[in-house]
C-alpha cells in the first residue's frame, strides 16, 4: 500500500478521485449519453416528420398544380369549342342571310316580271282593241256613202242606197 495518494485502503484512485466520484461521473456521463441519444432520436423523428410533411406538401402541391393545369386546359378547350361553335353559327347565319337576300331579290324580280307580263297582256288587249277600232273605222270610212238597204220602204234620197254598187 502506498501512502499519500497511492493505492491504499482509503478507497481512492490515483489523482484523488473516489469511487463515488467515479460512479457519479459515470452516471452523469450515461445520463448525458442517454439524453444525447434521446435528443438525437427526437431530432431524427422530427426530421422524418418534417420530411414527411414536406413530401406530403410537395405531393399535394404537385397534385393541386396538375389539377389546376387540367382545369385550365379544360377551360381553354371549352373556350375553343365555344369559339368554334360561334364561328360556325356566324358562318351559317351569313349563309342564311345571303340566301334570304337572294330569295327576296328573286321574289321581287318575279313580282316585277309578273307585273310586266300583265302589263304586256293588257297592252296586247288594248292594241287589239285599238286595231279593231281602226279597222272598223277604215271599213266604215271606205263604205262611208254606202248604206245597206233592207228592202222595206223607199231608200232615202241622196244616200248611198240610190247608188249602184257598180256605178
Amino acid at each position: 500500500m502506498m501512502m499519500n495518494g497511492g493505492w491504499g485502503g482509503m478507497g481512492r484512485f490515483p489523482g484523488g478521485v473516489s469511487e463515488g466520484d467515479l460512479a457519479a461521473s459515470q452516471a452523469a456521463q450515461t445520463t448525458q449519453l442517454q439524453m444525447s441519444n434521446l435528443l438525437s432520436g427526437q431530432q431524427s423523428n422530427l426530421f422524418e416528420i418534417a420530411n414527411m410533411f414536406s413530401n406530403q406538401n410537395l405531393s399535394m402541391m404537385s397534385q393541386n398544380n396538375a389539377n389546376l393545369i387540367n382545369a385550365i386546359q379544360g377551360f381553354n378547350n371549352l373556350g375553343m369549342q365555344i369559339t368554334n361553335q360561334t364561328n360556325t353559327l356566324s358562318t351559317q347565319m351569313q349563309q342564311m342571310s345571303a340566301q334570304l337576300s337572294q330569295c327576296c331579290c328573286d321574289i321581287k324580280t318575279q313580282m316585277l316580271q309578273d307585273r310586266l307580263d300583265a302589263a304586256e297582256r293588257r297592252n296586247v288587249v288594248y292594241q287589239n282593241t285599238i286595231d279593231n277600232a281602226n279597222q272598223t273605222q277604215t271599213i266604215l270610212g271606205q263604205l262611208g256613202r254606202w248604206v245597206a238597204w233592207a228592202g222595206t220602204g223607199a231608200p232615202a234620197v241622196g244616200t248611198a242606197a240610190t247608188t249602184t254598187v257598180n256605178g
